[in-house]
């Protein structure tokens, strides 16, 4: 009698539940939130609160300099706002006599505009309308067969005429009287209703510029303890990093905001001297438009531009006069963009392109046009509290121009996409500053150690290990022209207002330390004597193996690339060693003293006694590394932490003659 055992069903697989956003995620949208709507409601207080600060790191600098000839604190914060406050009123006032001078002459203007607009478009639309007159020509209807009728025209005017009889006959009441005209006057205004008229869209602009100065001087006298609460703030726990953002924080938006202002105010004076060679009215009021409109991003020079080009319109009855205001900020513009900036302060501000448009037009819709005009310092401001506070750094990865990723994590992230293109790219712009054994030092095996964590963690299925292994086997191929040197020494970049832009670790030099010079025995190290780059047991070792080849190869050794399979048990014994100089063994990851790796060099010593034993842990800082009794245990000859290393124990080992050694006994291994 046969029974048969039922095997109890598997368990159901628990699917966890998608996890809900963190309290502190919700909490800071919250927090946006509320932000935005307190900037928007409360715009008529914030504005010249913000004028007063930004004011604030320009006149730092000129109060900075008084300090320095003498003058106490408060003198000389009086002074600086007396001066800059002088200046504005002397703008104001010349610019009201140019625009009243403006005023007198608009309708000389008006008319020179409109005969120019009418002449263009009778110019452009010409043969329109010509062909638009055919075609009423061959629509008008037929004469009539009982006599001939009257023409389009004729009965037009007989309608007009009829129509103005109308118009010209007298209109009676009902009793034929006349009716008597009424004139409606307005009172004699007085004295108040004047004054109301004319100084009531005075005082708004009066007293944001009040608050402005009132405020600016009482940041300027209470900078040191503003300081001092802000770092209570954001940082008392570590008061020597957060007193180090804060002064380089507000050291470089000044030199940037002085900076602009200099550099705007110049490209204003520019402006001012060519209209007024070419012969444009009032060329100071658009000089100092010019100078302000610079402020908006990217289309700043373009909307100061329209004003100067419609009165050099209206101005001459030809078209010389616009086309040299249009070739004068044609040219000015790309001169200060392009060349003069760069020189000041970098070649970047700090801002991505796409940050500072939208940054335009969402301050704009906050605050109108003054938020357009600080559109770009008010963003600059966020993305330097981004770099410095960490809480808000995500300002800095959304606003700024540094890198989302890190070159290592770019190069894993165009791996996993398979964009091979994209990833070879990247390699030779890190190549125009820095040797391919530093951009495989610091960028390569970083991003295949990151795709080797993928695999423990068994998020990369095999189909795209295998994709990942092809793309890594094409980049090795395609920088194979690639020279292991240094490049040539280039500049130094400036760094822009906001700091360095670029997230890549410093360039390793090649060599970091001498490579030994070429000898005899170092030379017979050739394809017929070559070093043994074995694999390590990770999936992605064989890629780091083929690296090294590479570079052995570039420094005049033969190198052979051999799979870790060869060096199992069963294929030891069959494993190709005749002439091997040297074995170098990678490893990508690897944790203390792993016995897959003791017996390994057991049996690579028995298989090559004569031959030195290289392991590269390429994990820098590995415990095998930093524990000198472990890495005696584990029986290797030489321990490197990079491949540059790990070439320049090669050709030292090559110098000294090394690969004639005489047979050394197996470690004693544990159990």
């Amino acid at each position: 009698m046969s029974t048969t055992t039922s095997r109890e069903p598997p368990p159901p697989a628990q699917v966890q539940p998608p996890s809900s956003p963190d309290l502190a995620n919700l909490l800071t949208v919250v927090v946006g939130v509320v932000s935005v709507a307190g900037l928007y409601l409360a715009r008529e207080v914030l504005i010249p609160i913000t004028l007063a600060i930004l004011l604030s790191f320009v006149l730092a600098p000129v109060v900075a300099l008084l300090r320095r000839v003498g003058l106490p604190r408060v003198p000389a914060v009086l002074l600086s706002v007396v001066l800059a406050l002088g200046v504005i009123l002397l703008i104001g006032s010349v610019i009201g006599v140019q625009i009243a001078g403006l005023a007198r002459d608009a309708p000389r203007y008006q008319s020179a505009i409109q005969q120019k607009v009418e002449t263009a478009q009778g110019a452009a639309f010409g043969r329109i309308n010509e062909l638009s007159r055919r075609l009423n020509n061959e629509a008008r209807p037929a004469a009539s067969p009982d006599g001939p009728a009257e023409s389009g025209p004729a009965r037009a005017d007989a309608a007009a005429g009829a129509e103005a009889g109308r118009a010209t006959a007298p209109v009676l009441g009902g009793d034929g009287t006349r009716p008597v005209p009424v004139e409606i006057r307005q009172g004699e205004s007085s004295m108040l209703e004047l004054v109301r008229k004319f100084v009531s869209p005075v005082i708004g602009p009066l007293e944001t510029t009040f608050i402005v100065f009132i405020v600016a001087v009482f940041v300027l006298l209470q900078q040191a303890d503003l300081r001092d609460r802000l770092i209570r703030l954001f940082g008392s726990s570590d008061l020597h990093r957060t007193t180090e953002a804060l002064d380089e924080t507000g050291r470089r938006l000044s030199k940037y905001f002085l900076a602009q202002l200099m550099l705007n105010s110049a490209f204003g004076v520019i402006v001012t001297i060519g209209l007024f060679a070419i012969g444009v009215p009032s060329p100071i009021v658009w000089g100092i438009l010019a100078a302000l409109f610079r402020f908006v991003p990217y289309v700043g020079s373009v909307l100061a531009a329209v004003f100067p080009l419609v009165l050099a319109a209206g101005t001459e009855p030809g078209w010389t006069m616009v086309l040299w205001t249009a070739a004068l900020f044609m040219l000015a513009e790309p001169i200060m963009g392009q060349i003069i900036e760069p020189m000041v302060y970098g070649h970047s501000t700090g801002l991505s392109p796409i940050s500072v448009i939208v940054a335009a037009i969402f301050w704009t819709w906050l605050w109108g046009p003054i938020g357009l005009i600080l559109a770009t310092p008010l963003t600059l401001c966020l993305v330097v509290l981004g770099r410095h506070v960490e809480r808000l750094e995500f300002l800095d990865v959304m606003l700024g121009d540094r890198p989302a990723l890190t070159p290592m994590e770019n190069f894993y992230q165009r791996l996993l996409a398979g964009d091979t293109d994209e990833m070879l790219s990247q390699a030779e712009a890190l190549l125009q500053e820095r040797s391919l054994s530093s951009y495989y030092d610091d960028v390569a095996l970083p991003g295949l150690r990151l795709a080797a964590n993928d695999v423990e963690r068994g998020v990369l299925p095999p189909d795209r290990l295998e994709r990942l292994k092809n793309a890594v086997s094409g980049l090795v191929n395609d920088l194979s022209e690639v020279a292991d040197v240094n490049p040539p020494e280039k500049g130094a970049k400036p760094d822009d207002a906001t700091g360095p832009a670029e997230r890549a670790p410093p360039p390793r030099p090649v060599p970091a330390v001498p490579l030994p010079p070429r000898t005899e025995r170092a030379g017979a190290w050739t394809s017929e004597r070559p070093v043994l780059c074995l694999a390590g047991k990770g999936p992605l070792d064989e890629a780091a193996s083929a690296m090294l080849a590479q570079l052995l190869e570039k420094h005049g050794i033969g190198a052979r690339v051999v799979p870790h399979e060869a060096s199992s048990r069963e294929q030891v014994g069959r494993m190709e060693v005749e002439g091997v100089a040297m074995v170098c063994i990678s490893y990508l990851d690897i944790s203390g003293s792993p016995a897959h790796l003791r017996y390994l060099l057991r049996r690579l010593r028995q298989r090559l006694p004569e031959a030195p034993l290289l392991v590269g842990l390429w994990p820098e800082g590995a415990e095998v590394l930093t524990d000198e009794a472990k890495a005696k245990a584990v029986g290797a000859d030489h321990f490197t932490a990079s491949l540059h290393d790990a070439v320049t124990r090669c050709m030292e080992v090559a110098a000294a003659g090394e690969v004639a050694r005489a047979p050394r006994p197996a470690p004693v291994l544990p159990g």
